[in-house]
């Protein structure tokens, strides 16, 4: 697992504050943002959305997505693939975006993959962790409880390749994916607050213009602010739920479009 970086992603709102803490470096362009990635490139998806984990094999293939309908796709450089599913009840799973239909067909949002095995560690909101092997396919359910309670709304999953260790998120104890998704797109401009202690000026730096805007925060081992990238008027990019670094660029995932997003230093 690279802990070199860290590269902390928000979806800018009118009001937003982050729930971490932050080092702020208090050199005068310590938090100047670069307003760049406006320029990223877009990669469709054509009848998927939702993009919301980006992840690559051991051998560098990819990148792998997983989508709203539930399944995990595969980039072939021009064109997607279907690699993985985290349900076998696919019958009615057609629509691209059925938030009343995730609980049959699985919603894949984090992705990691060992690599040491090439085995692909999934966290679906509905089903826990699962794992599929390096062909893909129908993965396998690998945790579902913790001390005996079911995971609600299982949100992300990384791997510790050194110590072999798994560690993952459960983002609430009462409300599933669906439940929440339906009730952000209610707000319809995107609003959200979250507590931290940032000052006004700090925040005022960080998300420029109050508008639902995509930025990606770079930070470094001990939580010092290195980066700001913003699509600050939301041209291109509007929502980052992750971000990768592969090939010298990084590599946009969202819960909210239709697309990949690609930006090139």
């Amino acid at each position: 697992m690279n802990t070199s970086n860290i590269l902390l992603l928000i979806i800018a709102t009118q009001a937003l504050f982050a729930s971490v803490n932050l080092a702020f470096d208090d050199s005068e362009n310590a938090l100047k943002s670069q307003n760049v990635l406006s320029k990223s490139e877009i990669i469709q998806l054509n009848g998927a959305i939702g993009p919301e984990s980006v992840a690559f094999d051991p051998n560098g293939e990819g990148p792998y997505i997983g989508v709203a309908d539930g399944r995990i796709l595969k980039f072939q450089g021009s064109y997607w693939t279907d690699f993985a599913v985290t349900s076998s009840r696919r019958e009615n799973c057609t629509l691209p975006f059925a938030p009343e239909m995730e609980h049959i067909c699985g919603r894949p949002l984090g992705l990691r993959f060992d690599t040491k095995t090439g085995e692909l560690y999934i966290a679906d909101a509905y089903f826990g962790i699962q794992v599929v092997g390096p062909k893909g396919g129908l993965a396998t359910p690998l945790v579902q409880k913790l001390e005996g309670k079911p995971l609600v709304f299982t949100n992300d999953v990384d791997i510790d390749d050194h110590d072999d260790v798994i560690y993952f998120t459960d983002t609430s104890t009462s409300s599933t994916s669906n439940k929440i998704t339906i009730e952000f797109f209610k707000f319809g401009n995107g609003k959200c607050i979250v507590e931290a202690p940032f000052i006004v000026q700090q925040l005022d730096d960080l998300l420029s213009g109050g508008l639902l805007h995509a930025t990606a925060i770079k930070l470094s081992e001990d939580g010092r602010v290195l980066e700001v990238l913003e699509d600050i008027e939301g041209k291109t990019l509007r929502s980052i739920s992750e971000v990768q670094e592969k090939y010298g660029k990084l590599w946009f995932g969202s819960v909210m479009m239709p697309f990949l997003g690609l930006y090139g230093f």
